[in-house]
């Protein structure tokens, strides 16, 4: 396809699916290696490196556990200082709860990738997920720095999607391209999580390029923004973990003029932002730990949003709720209970009706009187949509969920024990 039939193109359509993953954008490279960090005897891509060509703007968002992972402290420490244009990543341990050692390590893995690149150690955000309360292996890991570096590529980002993966089933990542005025713009990227997944963020990594050129103040506006619609709406097992981290780098390789606030081009730019995140999160969802059901629950006609945001994630993250659709009950009286302990302010029994894709299921906090048969319908599908409907205002809310296994709870049951005792 010609350049000028693409723009034509880009121009007429949302965006546009683009190969590449997260080096997808101008100016990007990538690479993962393999350093057993988990287990030597069983080496695997475990070690990656995101890299932008040119200096770059840069905006993160990490977790509201008060519990903070090493890595976490230092990237948001390097990103306030506005010079980070690299990544290094580590699966296998998330190097949390390791004391002065654990930011001395964090710091270390910067500084080894900075000295690959020939760059300064503030300009690398460091990364780490994995198990928690062990000292990363930098002795197996320093090593391979010097390969990290030389093997850069523009081609294949899916190499960095699978060195991240821990419980994930398949590495998630994806690219896309877009008009932004009229200059083609293009976003990759990748995420990982399965497991400690939960509004405010759970375990999971999701790293966004940009060739964009874009304000600094305006990215960081336009990344908390999709953030919230999307990471912020998942919740697989209600827990949130030490590591979370979104980190989106923004070149500006493609040459268009630079995007500020309040501005068509950014609102350009926060659509595709917020699509590339929210196409992730619910990759995020679907390969949650032994799940077998993926469900939306949407609240709406409530009184305020907080409200509706309470009412949501108590549905999202109630085990009973999740238990009964791992079993395709449509236990409508499950859910009724965790909205009436979701601290929502203004709540009445009376007027709340209860939806399973679009089936009444309860009128008036009362059996619809629906069959039966016709709820398990939707409740035996893979996916399906939980409506609440409060009856008491205008403000929604949505929040993406799973179900609950035996095999989740076998999957969570011994992993520290069996590292430690290694």
């Amino acid at each position: 396809m010609k350049r000028s039939d693409a723009t034509s193109r880009l121009a007429k359509d949302q965006p546009h699916p683009v190969s590449g993953g997260v080096v997808a954008p101008k100016g990007f490279r990538c690479h993962a290696v393999e350093v057993g960090i988990k287990d030597p005897a069983k080496p695997r891509l475990d070690l990656a490196l995101i890299v932008s060509e040119e200096p770059a703007v840069c905006a993160a968002t990490f977790t509201s556990n008060k519990v903070k992972a090493a890595p976490v402290r230092v990237s948001a420490e390097h990103i306030r200082r506005g010079r980070v244009r690299a990544i290094v990543a580590n699966s296998g341990n998330a190097n949390a709860c390791t004391g002065p050692r654990g930011i001395q390590d964090a710091k270390a893995m910067c500084a080894a990738a900075a000295d690959a690149l020939g760059l300064r150690p503030s300009e690398v955000a460091v990364c780490s997920t994995g198990i928690i309360g062990l000292p990363l292996p930098m002795e197996r890991m320093r090593p391979h720095f010097p390969a990290l570096a030389a093997g850069l590529q523009n081609r294949d980002g899916d190499r960095v999607a699978r060195a991240i993966m821990t419980s994930d089933t398949h590495p998630k990542s994806m690219a896309v391209e877009v008009m932004i005025g009229r200059t083609p713009v293009r976003f990759g990227a990748t995420a990982k999580g399965a497991g400690m997944i939960c509004p405010s963020m759970g375990t999971m990594f999701c790293f966004v390029t940009t060739d964009a050129a874009v304000a600094p103040d305006e990215l960081k506006k336009a990344t908390l923004c999709a953030v919230e619609y999307s990471f912020n709406r998942i919740s697989i097992d209600g827990d949130t973990s030490t590591n979370d981290t979104v980190i989106v780098l923004a070149n500006g390789a493609a040459g268009n003029r630079r995007i500020e606030s309040g501005t068509p081009a950014a609102r350009q730019f926060r659509a595709a932002l917020g699509h590339v995140m929210l196409t992730l999160a619910k990759m995020l969802v679907n390969d949650g730990e032994r799940v077998t059901k993926c469900v939306t629950i949407r609240v709406i006609r409530a009184a305020t949003h907080l409200d509706a945001r309470r009412v949501a994630e108590a549905v999202a993250n109630s085990m009973l709720v999740k238990c009964s659709w791992n079993g395709g009950d449509p236990n409508w009286g499950r859910v009724m209970h965790a909205v009436g302990y979701s601290r929502a302010a203004r709540l009445k029994e009376e007027m709340i009706d209860i939806y399973f894709d679009g089936l009444i299921a309860a009128r008036a906090g009362l059996y619809a009187g629906t069959p039966i048969e016709k709820l398990k319908k939707v409740t035996a599908k893979r996916d399906f949509t939980v409506t609440i409907d409060l009856n008491l205002g205008t403000a929604d809310y949505h929040v993406y969920t799973t179900d609950l296994s035996q095999e989740y709870v076998e999957f969570n049951s011994q992993e520290y024990a069996i590292r430690v005792a290694r």
